[in-house]
């Protein structure tokens, strides 16, 4: 496969935009569509003939971003599928060649598939242990040069940083240790990465970094314990914060994970991947994760115990629907100017309700498109004034499918009511609206 080089990443930033600082572009200033699967162990436990099956698999469903971590979670002193320790003695200091080769050749083959790595330089665990296995092996001073390894390593790879790693900022310790891990970084990147923190769920790095200059963007993570759970909230939270930083869901539920862990409530399935999708998208995420409980661990029947009561093997797992829908996700967004949009619940003039029939809405913010997530097939009555232009062009898509059907196009009335078509509980869809006289593409298709 022929190698192209990835575009440089970095934050919007143009003066006097009222989305300015609030989405991730690449260097030419094209937006960039944060599609995130989470891989936690993949450097730990695939093969290289597997990591590129598993990357020919997410990017032909469009994924942009893995998300993965270089001291696992699962035993750090297991060696790796290629028989690798990452680092001798719990010294962060003391890196194994042979495993960062190894770490190497999965940064070059990610680009090749046109990914970029989010890359956790650890699991939190190494640094608060909290619960898991550990050990607590960091210093200020260990993490700093740690990091500046990193970041000189990886300097001219497409790569995120995203330190944390599901634990919590509990002490002054903790946080002098992973602000010294991004100050190596950056020094080793020379600036060149943006960098993120993982935080335990359900909260958001935004608690205890969002003032640490060297935090790019906050990422939240809105878990895995219960069905219906508002990120959105926590989404519209951050997006007021100031300073203005990007924010986007880093960990929602998982596919195939158990609600709140326990296999009597069930497990979540796509109706669940797609509420949490479309909920922070339209509250004002620049984008989001994707994941699937039987994938981030790489969980293999014949080779590993399961953890959080995974079923079917990694493989497998690769075809669940969820994963396909989140190409429906991003093509939506894609099809309209992305970086015109803003969260809007202004354009509901009915109640946006609460629990499974929470309503979220999104538009551009000089009125030529707006989008609404209908979890439910509920009417839904529309104030149509916020849609610039004499006439509307109205859509509904189709979010299990990517389909877009044209309702009409009428004058422009104050209010208008929408009733989706039929379908049972767990049959969601999202209504367009266009100003008619942009002529835009029907919804889900991008311009080539």
């Amino acid at each position: 496969m022929e190698k192209n080089r990835l575009p440089r990443l970095k934050v919007f930033n143009e003066k006097g935009h009222p989305n300015n600082c609030r989405y991730i572009v690449t260097e030419k200033g094209e937006p960039f569509f944060y599609l995130s699967d989470t891989a936690w162990e993949l450097f730990h436990r695939l093969t290289r003939n597997e990591v590129e099956e598993y990357f020919k698999d997410r990017s032909d469903k469009g994924f942009t971003v893995i998300q993965a971590v270089v001291l696992p979670e699962l035993n750090m002193n297991e060696p790796n599928a290629e028989g690798y320790i990452p680092i001798y003695n719990n010294d962060p200091t003391q890196p194994n060649e042979d495993y960062f080769n190894f770490v190497d050749w999965v940064g070059d083959k990610a680009e090749e598939y046109g990914l970029y790595i989010g890359m956790l330089p650890t699991w939190g665990d190494k640094v608060n242990k909290k619960w898991g296995i550990g050990p607590e092996i960091f210093t200020p001073e260990n993490a700093k040069i740690y990091g500046e390894f990193l970041g000189k390593r990886y300097k001219n790879k497409p790569i995120i940083w995203i330190l944390g790693g599901d634990r919590p900022i509990e002490s002054e310790r903790h946080l002098e240790i992973w602000r010294a891990m991004a100050e190596g970084l950056k020094k080793g990147d020379e600036g060149e990465h943006l960098i993120t923190y993982h935080p335990m769920g359900p909260y958001s790095s935004s608690q205890w970094l969002h003032n640490e200059l060297w935090l790019d963007f906050n990422m939240i993570q809105s878990s895995h314990g219960e069905r219906y759970f508002p990120n959105y909230k926590m989404i519209e939270h951050d997006y007021n914060l100031i300073p203005v930083k990007p924010c986007f869901d880093g960990e929602p539920r998982y596919e195939d994970h158990p609600v709140g862990f326990k296999l009597e409530n069930g497990r979540f399935n796509d109706y669940d991947v797609r509420q949490a999708a479309y909920w922070a998208l339209f509250a004002g995420a620049f984008g989001h994760t994707y994941g699937c409980n039987n994938i981030w661990q790489m969980y293999d029947p014949g080779k590993y115990t399961p953890v959080a009561y995974a079923r079917i093997s990694w493989k497998e797992s690769l075809q669940l629907p969820g994963a396909f829908q989140m190409k429906h996700v991003k093509s939506l967004i894609l099809s309209r100017p992305v970086l015109l949009r803003i969260p809007d619940q202004t354009i509901l003039c009915s109640e946006p309700g609460e629990t499974a029939e929470h309503i979220q809405c999104s538009r551009s913010f000089d009125g030529s498109y707006a989008f609404v997530y209908i979890p439910l097939p509920k009417s839904v009555t529309i104030n149509l004034d916020k849609i610039s232009g004499n006439k509307v062009r109205a859509w509904w898509y189709d979010p299990r499918i990517g389909k877009a059907d044209l309702i009409g196009e009428f004058k422009k009335d104050k209010e208008r009511t929408f009733t989706p078509p039929s379908g049972d509980n767990e049959t969601d869809w999202i209504l367009v609206l266009d100003d008619a006289g942009k002529d835009f593409l029907p919804p889900g298709e991008i311009k080539r």
